[in-house]
């Protein structure tokens, strides 16, 4: 999977960095080309902020299929960036109705009050036959999610989880040693046959940690709203350089 812009960086941090439908659809077909079979997208306003808008979401999955001829997952993100409820991350899944989408775990139920709306939304998603992604910061949200899981908050036989490496460390740079708690805590669980998993991580160790979660059997996201460099300092060309480092070392590693 491709993460080509997230909700923060502009062109000031990357020429290449696409913020419109329209750039962020030609990327997809880039990305496509170069070995990303989906994309997880932000959408921006005029003034290029991050927002949760259903029109605009629907517009770019439209135009990505067109400019992928449809051979493209498209996953939308619910992020809050510190700006939107819950209530407002629910909504706009049943606005647009995708096929897939992020979902923190810690925005969605950020406390008790929250459980009932929130099972109300994940037993929603199942029903619709909508991708949810799981995004659990750490190895304490694997013991939460697990525990949602039990009491059936979260419902399901089987779930996709993704662990950001780096994103609450000094400078945001991710250690693939790291991944190795994550895993610890879904044998823990009991989680470990019942779920995907997949990694995205920050900074310069990105390549180094998306090669040891494929090598532990995970999947990868790659792109510009987690890095912007290759393993070696050097700024990438655009996401689909990125890509294609990442396609490569998956075809070396025999799991393509």
């Amino acid at each position: 999977m491709v993460a080509p812009n997230g909700a923060r960086r502009t062109k000031e941090d990357h020429a290449g960095l696409p913020l419109t439908i329209d750039e962020i659809a030609l990327t997809a077909a880039e990305c496509n080309e170069a070995g990303a079979r989906a994309i997880h997208v932000h959408v921006r306003d005029k003034n290029h902020c991050h927002v949760l808008d259903a029109a605009m979401y629907r517009a770019a999955i439209a135009a990505i299929a067109v400019e992928t001829n449809g051979q493209m997952l498209v996953q939308i993100t619910t992020e809050s960036v510190g700006q939107f409820s819950a209530q407002q991350q629910r909504d706009v899944v049943q606005k647009v109705m995708p096929e897939a989408v992020s979902v923190a775990l810690g925005e969605m139920i950020p406390d008790a009050s929250e459980e009932k709306p929130a099972a109300e939304f994940y037993q929603f998603a199942l029903d619709a036959d909508i991708a949810v992604q799981h995004i659990l910061y750490s190895p304490q949200d694997i013991e939460s999610f697990a525990g949602f899981v039990r009491r059936e908050i979260i419902p399901g036989e089987y779930h996709s989880l993704l662990f950001p490496l780096g994103r609450y460390v000094d400078g945001q740079q991710s250690d693939p040693v790291s991944l190795v708690e994550f895993l610890a805590m879904l044998e823990k669980t009991n989680l470990a046959g019942n779920c995907e998993w997949a990694v995205c991580a920050f900074g310069v160790g990105e390549t180094r940690a998306l090669a040891a979660a494929m090598a532990m059997g995970g999947k990868v996201r790659v792109g510009f709203e987690n890095s912007l460099h290759h393993a070696d300092g050097s700024l990438a060309r655009d996401n689909a350089d990125r890509v294609a480092v990442i396609a490569k070392l998956a075809g070396d590693m025999a799991l393509a």
